[in-house]
Parts: structure tokens; sequence; C-alpha cells
């Protein structure tokens, strides 16, 4: 059955850029401490990486953001005008949650249909064609690769339309040339949004990341990385990548 089409693709438009703050954030798992009265900041239409070790804490810390707050964990969390983030976030996970039953065009336009309102399908096809998938509209995930399912993830996240995006190592599953291809594709779609991805690579958070933050210790921190070479979406192989991937190795062989 032939994909319906669309005569115009424009471009994506980008929601208003919003700042986010977090004060005073706590969790307490299993009876640790992972972090106490940590503080984050992230700038306005900004691409933030996030980097630490496994179990520091990091993905609770987005889920925080995203408002799908655990047991154990507090902290006030404001948008930069001071007002409720709730409403305002998309958050895009590590594995890419598609519905078998549902094709890629339904199952992009999900969130809208879950909270009652009426699907924008012509907005839908205009994603999928920005990401690739514009014969694959009417297909059924099972019957996509990973990377093709990592994008129609990825078009479901903009389908919302939100001015922060939360991402949770969303490309850790495929191969490095789908990785790279992902990444780039990242980078241009959600150019002027702000943005959060959670990573354990160093290389991708150098590769898209405009602010590195890392997280270490016990109760953890957050510290910055500054000098950052040139702007993402960044070469690997760049000798200036390659140096500050070793300095990003050196601070967390240090936690």
């Amino acid at each position: 059955m032939p994909a319906p089409t669309e005569s115009a693709l424009p471009s994506v438009p980008a929601a208003t850029p919003l700042g986010v703050s977090l004060r005073a954030a706590r969790l307490v798992y299993g009876g640790l401490t992972l972090f106490d009265g940590l503080d984050l900041d992230l700038q306005a239409g900004r691409f933030t990486c996030l980097l630490g070790p496994s179990g520091i804490g990091k993905s609770s810390l987005l889920r925080l953001l995203a408002g799908l707050t655990p047991p154990g964990v507090s902290g006030e969390l404001r948008g930069g005008d001071a007002r409720p983030l709730a409403g305002r976030v998309a958050y895009m996970a590590q594995q890419d949650l598609l519905l078998p039953w549902l094709n890629v065009l339904n199952n992009v336009t999900l969130g809208s249909r879950l909270r009652g309102e009426r699907a924008d399908r012509p907005r839908a096809l205009r994603l999928l064609a920005r990401v690739g998938l514009a014969e694959t509209a009417l297909a059924r995930p099972e019957t996509l690769s990973g990377g093709m399912r990592q994008r129609a993830a990825l078009a479901r996240t903009l389908m919302e339309d939100r001015p922060v995006v939360l991402m949770d190592e969303p490309f850790s599953g495929l191969d490095a040339l789908t990785r790279l291809r992902l990444q780039a594709l990242a980078a241009e779609l959600l150019d002027g949004r702000t943005v959060l991805l959670v990573t354990h690579d160093p290389l991708e958070a150098l590769r898209l990341g405009e602010h590195i933050l890392i997280m270490n210790g016990r109760p953890a921190t957050l510290s910055g990385l500054p000098d950052l070479p040139g702007a993402p979406p960044r070469d690997p192989g760049d000798p200036a990548v390659q140096a500050a991937y070793r300095a990003i190795l050196q601070r967390l062989e240090a936690a």
C-alpha cells in the first residue's frame, strides 16, 4: 500500500526556547543517597549532554525533569519563566517504545490521540519525511530496522512540539554508522530547542553537545566541561575532539 504524501515539506518549526531550573534535587535509592542538594540549569535553546558512570543517577535525574518522579526523589523544578514545566517537556527513552499494533503514522500521532485531541496527520507526515520515513508511514514497526524505528521515535518526540526535549541514551543500541547518522539528524531537527541528552559515550556528547555536564561522586555533583572545540555536530576524528575525549575519560576515571 503506498504511503500518504504531502506536496510541501517545510522545515520543522521549533517551539519557543525555554530554560530549565532545578534546585535542591535529592534521590535516595536502596538506602544510598545518590544526590542531595543538586542544582541544574539548562540554557534555553541549547543542546546539553550529561555523562557519568552507571548507577550515578542520570536516568533518575532525567525522569525528575520529565515529571516522572520515582519514589525517593524530590526537588524544585521550574521553567526559565518561573512556571512549572508540566506539559512543556517531551521525553525520548532508550527504547523506541513503538506500539506494534499501530502503523508508523499512528505511532507518531499517539500523544494527541491519547489526550483526546484530533491528530494533525499532515504535520506528522511532514515530520516523517524529514526523518526519511515518508514511504513507511503505513508500515508496522516490526518491518523496520532499528535505525528506522529510532527515527520514528524521534518524529514522535518532535510531534509533541515541546520546547524542552529529554533523551535517555536513544541511540545506544544502534550500529556505529546508524548512530552517526541519527546524531546528525537529531542535531538538525532539535536545533533551537532546550535538549538534555543522557549518554555513556563521551564521543556522542562531544559530537552533539553545546554544553557537557559530568555527573560523579557520592552524593553526585554536576560539573561542566569548558572550552568545547567548534560547534556541533562535531567530527569524532577531529584532533581537538579526540583531545577533549581524553580529558573527559580522565574526569570519569577520577570519579
